[in-house]
């Protein structure tokens, strides 16, 4: 790779916007209308396929014709040397590829699936995770992210929950907004960013029955109240891509909605940059049923403004479809002058190899401040689901048996990630070894596979579980059980392993539950048969290092879950900001038929959002009001005392969620509006404030848009979802009624 740096340039400065649009349009003039369909075709790296066969010439005959403009999954430096070579030496003008990749949660170095991280609630934290691994990609060649997915989700039966930030869109706004913060960075020209594409553009996560790539029939109040919001934020925060989601709405595939991709993104949203098509989407409008062939389905996408196909090839209609009148070469043209304006802004225009750098590999790899950064957002993380008491550890704990299929497995860095370090992964075993447990105390047995028993290993188990003062359960999902096209009907932790806990669970001994999975599953047994249940998801590169931290009580658990988990699957899709219903159940009428309610179990989750134990307790009291009345220009302030009452130190996240009481619509029961988190020394108290302002009491409806209406709303305080103050009420004011104006 010496050559590589041979043939990278020094001191390119930054175009402006200016220059890069006198520079687009002399490029646009001088390139035939193939040469354009060219940029917006991507082809794959190599045979490699994420779904069915792509029927395609190869990538280096692709790329000397002009017929690509982007590459997908050259996760090799030397490839990426190669194509590139090939694009700027042979192809049409020389113009250099887009390296596309999905960096979904970390390069190399491997953080935290999003599910988790999100259960940090921690900002600060997911924007380094993304700005450490758009520096690891960068310098591997990878200009272009396919991440990240910033899909409202609600359902834990779909696979893809495990790349989300759960079932709020306030709290997923601000994790979408950090996301592009972090792989953008301040400038996109800066050779250790990457672009960042939000996907999948929109309400990809209300698939049907949670089966992915299934139907998805929802109302537009829905559509903007629920899963919008974050596509809005980060869009605000200067995404420079979009991919769009492989679901219909109101009958038509997005890859070729106009409603959505035109109106919505293009028009409403303001949004100029690339939109680029999931793989294989363009095509399936097809199949669908939405366009008679191939050729048709370029058409509509093209007119619902899409900029480049993602590996098939319909777009190689294109020329053909200008030429008979039914796609103007504007169109085309609109398309490439976005392509080349990323080009330019990466700098890859002026410095096609500056990207390709093996000595930066080499520095930033999986290096240690990289890890260590993996191993704190990992500490994060973790959510402590009950606890009775036999957590954290003693360190003088006599025997602990460790036992499952994760208790010393690799399998923790979760889907969706393709580092070449998978071997480094600390395991659970390897994580209490470190922590000074010698290994006469440390007793291990698998027990079971994750899915299959093994002979014996029960057997095994329940010897090890004997000789032991205390149990380790380490059960959950291996990494293909979770991500895309890995949707489970039943969220359960698989049969062999469930044999394996109740067989060990009857000897009698304390019984710790640490879960590795991808998505939120159903507890109810374990809760009521365990003593502690830690759930660490796919915690990355450091999750021995970070699990053993929580469970010797080096590190106090402070995550919240932000997807609650359902009690029994039945419920499922089962969400915290739901509506009331004509016939909710209440406190007082549980025991009545004719309400809306189960006739075997409940309606609430076993755990909901926002829910997180700690080591410590916290009180949380005093909630005051600045005031109870507010008109749009108004802000109201809310006061809490949070206080330590537990013996250790630790870290609360206080949570504000508002009830719109009546409107012109039916509104959520609550909202989350505002967290702050807090840490206290044992007996420290501490104010915390929140602001009331009339953009959190804003919503879309079909009679007015986006407005806050004037009426009655309630305030909430507390450490979740479900754990929370008594409602304090205040009034926005009908501000011409309050003049006292006379209203139309």
């Amino acid at each position: 790779m010496e050559e590589a740096a041979v043939h990278r340039k020094s001191g390119v400065r930054e175009r402006t916007d200016e220059e890069i649009a006198e520079a687009v349009e002399a490029l646009l003039a001088d390139m035939s209308l193939e040469e354009k369909v060219g940029q917006m075709c991507q082809c794959q790296a190599s045979n490699f396929s994420f779904g069915h066969a792509v029927e395609s010439d190869p990538p280096e005959k692709l790329i000397a014709e002009g017929r690509a403009g982007s590459v997908l999954g050259a996760f090799d430096i030397t490839r990426v040397f190669e194509l590139q070579r090939i694009a700027v030496e042979q192809s049409p003008h020389g113009i250099p590829l887009l390296f596309h990749a999905d960096v979904i949660h970390g390069s190399q170095t491997i953080f935290p699936i999003p599910l988790a991280w999100s259960s940090s609630w921690d900002m600060e934290a997911i924007q380094e995770a993304c700005a450490i691994a758009a520096k690891e990609a960068s310098a591997s060649g990878t200009i272009f992210n396919h991440g990240p997915m910033i899909d409202i989700t609600r359902d834990a039966r779909w696979g893809r929950v495990s790349e989300g930030a759960g079932e709020d869109p306030f709290l997923g706004a601000l994790i979408a907004t950090a996301q592009v913060a972090g792989y953008q960075g301040a400038s996109l020209h800066n050779e250790e960013t990457l672009v960042a594409c939000l996907k999948h553009f929109i309400a990809y996560g209300a698939a049907e029955a949670g089966r992915d790539y299934n139907s998805v029939d929802i109302s537009e109040g829905t559509l903007r109240n629920v899963y919008l919001p974050p596509f809005k934020a980060a869009l605000e925060a200067g995404a420079g891509s979009v991919m769009n989601a492989f679901n219909i709405y109101q009958g038509v595939p997005v890859a070729a909605n106009m409603f959505i991709l035109k109106e919505l993104l293009r028009k409403e949203l303001g949004f100029d940059g690339i939109l680029i098509s999931d793989y294989g989407s363009v095509d399936e409008i097809r199949i669908h049923g939405h366009a008679k062939d191939t050729k048709e389905a370029a058409l509509k996408a093209v007119h619902a403004t899409m900029d480049i196909e993602m590996v098939t090839r319909a777009f190689d209609h294109l020329p053909a479809l200008v030429k008979e009148g039914k796609v103007s070469e504007r169109q085309i043209d609109d398309a490439v002058r976005r392509i080349l304006y990323v080009k330019y802004k990466t700098g890859i225009m002026d410095d096609p190899y500056r990207y390709i750098r093996p000595e930066k590999e080499i520095e930033y790899h999986f290096n240690e401040a990289h890890l260590q950064a993996s191993l704190e957002l990992a500490r994060k993380s973790a959510v402590l689901l009950k606890n009775n008491g036999v957590l954290p550890l003693a360190k003088d704990t006599g025997k602990i048996a460790l036992i499952g299929p994760f208790a010393d497995s690799k399998d923790l860095l979760g889907p969706w990630q393709f580092s070449r370090y998978g071997h480094e992964t600390v395991t659970l075993y390897e994580g209490l070894l470190e922590k000074g447990i010698p290994a006469e105390r440390l007793l291990y047995a698998q027990g079971s596979g994750v899915n299959k028993a093994i002979d014996g290993g029960i057997e095994a188990a329940i010897m090890q579980a004997r000789e032991a003062d205390i149990v380790v359960l380490a059960l959950g999902e291996s990494s293909d059980m979770s991500g895309e096209a890995a949707s489970r009907m039943d969220v359960i932790i698989p049969e062999a392993q469930q044999r394996l806990a109740e067989a060990v669970i009857a000897e009698g001994k304390p019984t710790v539950l640490v879960l590795t999975n991808g998505r939120p599953l159903v507890l109810d047994w374990y809760d009521r048969h365990v003593d502690a249940i830690l759930e660490t998801w796919f915690l990355g590169s450091q999750a021995g290092h970070a699990i053993a931290d929580v469970l010797t009580g080096d590190y106090n658990p402070s995550g919240k879950l932000t997807m609650s988990f359902p009690a029994r699957i039945g419920q499922v899709p089962v969400y915290y900001n739901s509506f009331n219903t004509g016939r909710p159940v209440t406190d007082t009428n549980g025991k009545d038929k004719f309400i809306s309610k189960y006739l075997d179990g409940p309606n609430d989750p076993l755990y909901p959002f926002g829910y997180g134990l700690s080591y410590t307790t916290f009180d949380i009291s005093d909630i005051t009001l600045d005031r109870r009345e507010m008109t749009a220009d108004d802000t109201i302030t809310v006061t809490v005392n949070v206080t330590n009452t537990g013996g250790v130190s630790g870290e609360e996240t206080v949570q504000m969620y508002i009830q719109d009481c009546c409107g012109s619509i039916v509104r959520p029961v609550k909202e989350l509006k505002g967290f702050r988190k807090v840490w206290l020394e044992p007996g420290e108290s501490r104010e915390v404030t929140f602001t009331i302002k009339v953009e959190q009491l804003t919503f879309w409806s079909p009679a007015s848009g986006y407005a806050a209406e004037p009426g009655t709303f309630k305030v909430y305080i507390g450490s979740s979802s479900r754990d929370l103050s008594d409602g304090l009420e205040f009034e926005l004011l009908d501000e011409l009624n309050h003049n006292g104006e006379e209203l139309n």
